[in-house]
């Protein structure tokens, strides 16, 4: 959407369904550069049949004298509704983008499905979770590579960079899905933020979309 009137029309939309579920929302991390900020939180919802803990990432892209031009949101929807739904390419990718270290080595990895080099970017007690959250967090060697030989078992995940935002600790980085195995996308929007560790490994990665890996590995 573009433009004040919508902006106002869906801001207040949004601001009735979240008080109709009395929202709460629990800032995790911010990750900042010149071009746009990144705030991961998790939002407590209290939904007919349960409560809820949805992770949430907003991205703002700044503009002029400290305005925002462009703000948006990423999170995955089987929590909400069970399933999950295409949410289209948002952004172009764009080649220039440049990625360094365990984030570099991180994207490789899973572009070609290889697990072990994919458990060698983590810190020892380094994690993953999911988009879903909750119970969906693998942390350690031997988690991380349990969950990623399910996920990968058709092969590497093809992702287009859009954007990379780094603080020097963590790495935001926009991107469509577009690939997974030899099985071509309709290109999906999602955000995924790296944060190293001491060693400079990843201590946690943390991805916010709605793409339906486990259909496509065939372990749902």
């Amino acid at each position: 959407m573009e433009g004040i009137a919508d902006f106002e029309k869906f801001a207040a939309e949004r601001r009735a369904w979240l008080e109709q579920r009395m929202a709460r929302v629990e800032p995790l991390r911010t990750t900042r550069n010149d071009q746009r900020t990144v705030s991961e939180n998790l939002l407590h919802l209290h939904l007919p049949e349960k409560f809820i803990s949805l992770p949430v990432a907003v991205v703002g892209e700044h503009g002029d004298a400290g305005w925002l031009k462009a703000v948006r949101v990423y999170h995955s929807l089987w929590p909400l509704f069970g399933e999950h739904r295409v949410r289209p390419a948002i952004l172009k990718a764009d080649p220039e983008r440049h990625l360094s270290g365990a984030v570099a080595d991180y994207q490789r990895a899973l572009a070609v499905g290889d697990v072990d080099a994919i458990v060698n970017t983590f810190e020892s007690d380094g994690y993953f979770r999911e988009p879903a959250g909750g119970e969906y967090v693998f942390q350690g060697p031997d988690r991380l590579r349990e969950f990623m030989s399910q996920i990968l078992s058709a092969g590497g995940i093809t992702l287009e960079h859009c954007t990379v935002t780094d603080d020097g600790i963590a790495c935001a980085i926009e991107f469509n899905a577009v690939a997974f195995g030899q099985q071509p996308l309709v290109p999906q929007a999602g955000v995924a933020v790296y944060e190293r560790g001491a060693t400079g490994r990843l201590y946690g990665a943390r991805v916010y979309d709605d793409v339906n890996v486990e259909a496509y590995s065939g372990n749902k």
